[in-house]
């Protein structure tokens, strides 16, 4: 084995992109669906083989360089991704979940540094221990930030490499129960209170006119449709299309068929007997009102109407707020139909109540003249490129990393947000304005998947090979079991006290409340499980507001729960 991890020393390309593959191998082993994930996985596989191969007397380490431009790639993707969340979430409707993830996000410092100091734990846990009990790995590239400014002032007789590897260890001890913890949490925190969960989902579809089809990933099921009728109904012939619309304006007519000829849908065309109608609307009302023109036709003709698909941003404010049952006397109305809605990144459960927010990007399908109309009423109609604004890409680096050499003078120190906040900072405007102007500046989803996902793991992976080879050194069980302990309590606790706040102070609906938890510790998992359970997709409600503000805070805090652990 010697021969082997010297052959990776000598070659630090192979070893950081074997450790890479082998994080993301080990992270897809699950049991019963619970598993470590790639990221927290780098951090076990980079220490695990430093540590190994420090028992050979071979020294695994690699350049801070590329860990520092990795964990920086990553900074300005999460940017990317929480932009438009984060300033929607300071307006009215946010509020109110802004201050839950507030409330959970310093309960989590706080508890973390209490611990800290209570157990008197080496240098560098209180950074690990934020990391993995709230399930943040961000927050290691913020405590070593601290390290790295002599904002954390290392020890007498204690190392850089030993205070990061504690780093990691804290992390990598930790994360598991703040995985699986909050997950169980927000799963049964409605049955442990006493509530149910289910009724009050159900309350709440019934309430906001929301369909769950959370389970279905493809399904025979439409809402809306197109079908042709030949023209019998004598009392229906002789009217125009307007005549027709007000007196059933469930109904569109989008194209009529006379002989050979596609006559369109004019509002003063005039119908006669055995026109082909082409009709459209919901699928409810086509099933009624079976005679209300004639027997249904198979004719390619009459339904040969170009549709469409878009994605449309919603940007006008006279429909901020509006339910989209507003929108059923418009024009565009049974010709367009909403199939996905998502707010902040994430999709949401769509209703006849649901109410449009800033920004939320609506799915649809239909005619494509009635898409154009919905788009001009709306917003705009976002066409998405496959392509990366590179020059876009790079102006937003530069910009973060400009705003990272700001310090104000704070006592005998200055305090800056550092390059890795600079560039948190920088993403966050990008794709405010990004998402303003729609696709200007275009970073695809898959493009900033890349920039968190591979900078992320490289920088964790990273972290954990040049963390090993000081973990014998320092790690004794009494050590790790005081830092589970006080993972476990930092992670444990802010949940509760979370939910309390949210029914009974707030007052919100027990089913969104427990998306709202897990939106507070930045996590999807649990929002996922907690929809599961209760077999309802409302708990998505609560979740977006939540996730970008935590997200951003407990990135942060990893700096800050150094600094208040001396």
């Amino acid at each position: 084995m010697q021969g082997f991890f010297q052959f990776l020393a000598d070659n630090p390309y192979i070893l950081l992109f074997f450790t890479v593959g082998m994080a993301v191998l080990v992270g897809k082993f699950a049991v019963k669906g619970y598993g470590l994930g790639m990221v927290a996985a780098a951090v076990v596989v980079g220490a695990a083989l430093a540590t190994w191969a420090s028992t050979y007397g071979v020294k695994l380490q690699l350049d801070n360089f590329a860990k520092s431009l990795f964990y920086y790639l990553f900074m300005y993707g999460v940017g990317l991704r929480v932009g438009p969340a984060f300033f929607n979430s300071l307006k009215k409707d946010g509020i109110t979940f802004t201050i839950l993830a507030v409330i959970c996000s310093f309960l989590g410092l706080g508890l973390v540094v209490l611990m800290t100091k209570w157990f008197a734990l080496p240098p560098g846990s209180a950074g690990g221990i934020l990391a993995g009990s709230q399930t943040m790995s961000a927050a290691i590239g913020t405590a070593e930030m601290a390290v790295e400014q002599g904002a954390y002032k290392v020890p007498a007789g204690t190392t850089v490499e030993q205070v990061s590897g504690m780093i990691a260890l804290g992390y990598g001890v930790t994360y598991i129960w703040g995985t699986v913890g909050i997950i169980l949490i927000c799963k049964y925190l409605p049955r442990w209170w006493g509530v149910d969960a289910r009724q009050a989902a159900r309350e709440y579809e019934q309430a906001h006119g929301v369909r769950n089809v959370d389970d279905a990933a493809l399904t025979g099921y439409r809402g809306g449709g197109l079908r042709a009728y030949r023209l019998e109904n004598v009392e229906t012939a002789g009217q125009n299309i307007a005549q027709f619309r007000a007196k059933f304006p469930q109904y569109r007519i989008v194209n009529v068929r006379r002989g050979e000829e596609s006559l369109g849908a004019s509002p003063d065309l005039v119908l006669r007997n055995g026109d082909v109608v082409a009709l459209g609307g919901r699928l409810a009302d086509l099933t009624q009102n079976l005679g209300l023109i004639g027997v249904e036709v198979d004719d390619p003709k009459a339904l040969n109407v170009p549709l469409d698909q878009a994605e449309i941003l919603v940007t006008e404010k006279s429909i901020v707020g509006q339910p989209l049952k507003a929108l059923a006397t418009e024009d565009f109305a049974g010709q367009v139909q909403v199939t996905r809605l998502e707010r902040s990144g994430e999709p949401i459960p769509v209703g006849a109540e649901t109410e449009l927010k800033r920004l939320d990007v609506l799915f649809v399908t239909g005619l494509k003249s009635a898409v154009d109309k919905a788009a001009g009423m709306l917003g705009k109609v976002a066409r998405p490129s496959t392509s990366t604004d590179l020059l876009t890409l790079s102006a937003g680096m530069v910009l973060g990393l400009l705003i990272g050499k700001i310090n104000v003078p704070v006592g005998d120190f200055s305090v800056g947000l550092g390059n890795a906040g600079g560039l948190l900072l920088s993403g966050i405007f990008i794709s405010s304005i990004v998402s303003r102007l729609r696709y200007f500046g275009s970073t695809p989803n898959a493009a900033r998947n890349i920039l968190e996902d591979l900078g992320l793991v490289t920088f964790i992976a990273i972290v954990g090979i040049n963390a090993g080879a000081t973990l014998l050194e320092q790690l004794t069980g009494s050590i790790a079991l005081k830092i589970f302990i006080a993972g476990f309590v930092a992670s444990t606790v802010p949940p509760f006290i979370t939910w309390a706040i949210g029914y009974h102070f707030f007052k919100i609906n027990p089913a969104v409340l427990m998306g709202g938890v897990a939106g507070s510790r930045s996590h999807s998992g649990p929002a996922r499980e907690a929809a599961k359970e209760i077999n309802s997709t409302v708990p998505w409600v609560g979740f977006p507001v939540g996730y970008a503000i935590s997200g951003v805070l407990y990135t942060v805090f990893g700096y800050f729960a150094m600094v208040l652990s001396q």
